[in-house]
């Protein structure tokens, strides 16, 4: 079943509000700049870029991008079409996202276009109320908005999202938003999510989060793949069913070839081969070896005779092999002896 597409907010036309706002401006340069500076029809431009085609200094642009927004947002007898629409649409919408959200996370609530253009426009009609606090796009937090009543300016909204950050490394390992929440023990679960989202240095699968550089939330290869699918569901699998989980699961290039599978699995020290195309985590404890030799390290083990039913349990738990599989490696007379009295078998040493 294919997904649907979000419902989208009709109540507020974005390309209109924001046509509307930009004709309350008078002067055609000062809408010129505006228009330019935040990319709302066309690619967003530099301060030389404008200036260069204003004949003016990047620095007299700077000051009058600055003082144009600032009339638009402060001036008590200029009441901007739509503004009050825009903020009750804003808040409600980053409410139901955490009180903070990436920027193209709110435009997808107003367009199945989220085009650059319609979130620069998102970005632009957020510049004019006090009631949003704007986080710009950097190395290390993605562009985004929150509610100014939650977050009293960008240096704590950052401030935030850091504590977050060191929490994560510091446990060291991925960790649930609920979890998060409990033991920082602020922010609510959605909060948590919502100030993680936005910070470049994490990423999350399967609801939980860690640093971005983890290949247990950031898998890079289709090894990595292949580690989380099998630790996720804590059991040995065959190559054809972990090539299916990848293909149904989240991660980023999902689409892998069985035979890709098989080839990653045989040539990585991490997975084990325990059955006919079955693998299995190292780190559960099985080695790699024949059934024969499976049997050999038990029988070694034991330092005693075993009875051949005791063998066949205890391979079982190592290999997923037919019982026949195991009492047909036991005739190996060279390695192993069946004693005549018992029908116990030893180390044929």
């Amino acid at each position: 079943m294919e997904n649907q597409k979000p419902t989208i907010d009709s109540d507020l036309n974005i390309q209109v509000a924001v046509n509307d706002i930009l004709n309350t401006i008078e002067r055609i340069r000062e809408r010129e700049i505006i228009a330019k500076r935040f990319g709302l029809f066309a690619r967003k431009e530099t301060l030389e870029q404008v200036g260069e085609l204003l004949n003016i200094t990047r620095e007299r642009v700077r000051q009058l991008e600055k003082s144009i927004i600032a009339n638009l947002k402060y001036n008590p007898h200029n009441r901007l079409p739509h503004i009050k629409l825009i903020e009750e649409k804003f808040t409600k919408y980053l409410k139901e996202l955490g009180n903070v959200a990436r920027v193209k996370d709110l435009g997808a609530k107003f367009s199945h276009v989220n085009d650059h253009i319609h979130q620069a426009q998102i970005t632009f009609l957020s510049h004019l109320s006090p009631k949003f606090v704007i986080i710009k796009n950097d190395n290390h937090h993605h562009h985004s908005l929150a509610l100014a009543n939650i977050h009293k300016d960008n240096h704590d909204v950052r401030h935030n999202i850091d504590s977050i950050v060191k929490h994560i490394a510091e446990v060291g390992e991925p960790i649930s938003s609920q979890q998060i929440h409990l033991n920082l023990k602020k922010f609510n679960v959605k909060h948590v999510h919502a100030l993680a989202l936005i910070s470049k240095k994490l990423a999350h699968l399967n609801q939980h989060w860690g640093l971005h550089h983890w290949s247990s939330v950031n898998p890079k290869n289709i090894r990595d793949k292949i580690f989380i699918v099998l630790k996720e569901t804590n059991k040995p699998m065959h190559f054809s069913k972990i090539a299916q989980s990848i293909h149904d699961s989240s991660f980023k290039r999902n689409k892998v070839s069985v035979q890709a599978i098989h080839n990653e699995l045989i040539k990585d020290r991490r997975f084990v081969l325990v059955g006919r195309g079955i693998y299995a985590l190292r780190q559960w404890g099985y080695k790699k070896g024949t059934v024969s030799d499976v049997i050999y390290e038990i029988l070694k083990k034991s330092g005693k005779p075993m009875d051949r039913y005791d063998i066949v349990k205890e391979v079982l738990k190592k290999r997923q092999v037919k019982q026949t599989t195991v009492l047909l490696n036991l005739q190996c007379k060279p390695i192993f002896k069946r004693l005549e009295k018992t029908g116990q078998y030893i180390l044929n040493e």
